[in-house]
């Protein structure tokens, strides 16, 4: 089901996103749930791409930061 608001996400992705990240989400997740047939699957891969196009995964902390090569998408280094 959509998300009203960003405190009701996944506890994953509220522990792990900076708010703004989890505002993709949420926004991202919203729209696909209607375009995909309410298919929660499907819109949680959606919200994770979205996700994906503006921060990158730390793997020395787990945490999500944005990208600051200018770049969308993670960075090759």
């Amino acid at each position: 089901m959509p998300y009203k608001d960003i405190s009701d996400l996944p506890t994953s992705v509220r522990e792990h996103l900076p708010k703004h990240a989890q505002e993709i989400y949420r926004a991202a997740y919203n729209s696909a749930w209607d375009e995909y047939a309410q298919n929660e699957e499907r819109a949680h891969r959606v919200a994770w791409s979205a996700v994906k196009k503006n921060y990158k995964k730390d793997e020395a902390s787990g945490q999500w930061k944005a990208n600051d090569d200018g770049q969308d998408g993670p960075s090759s280094s």
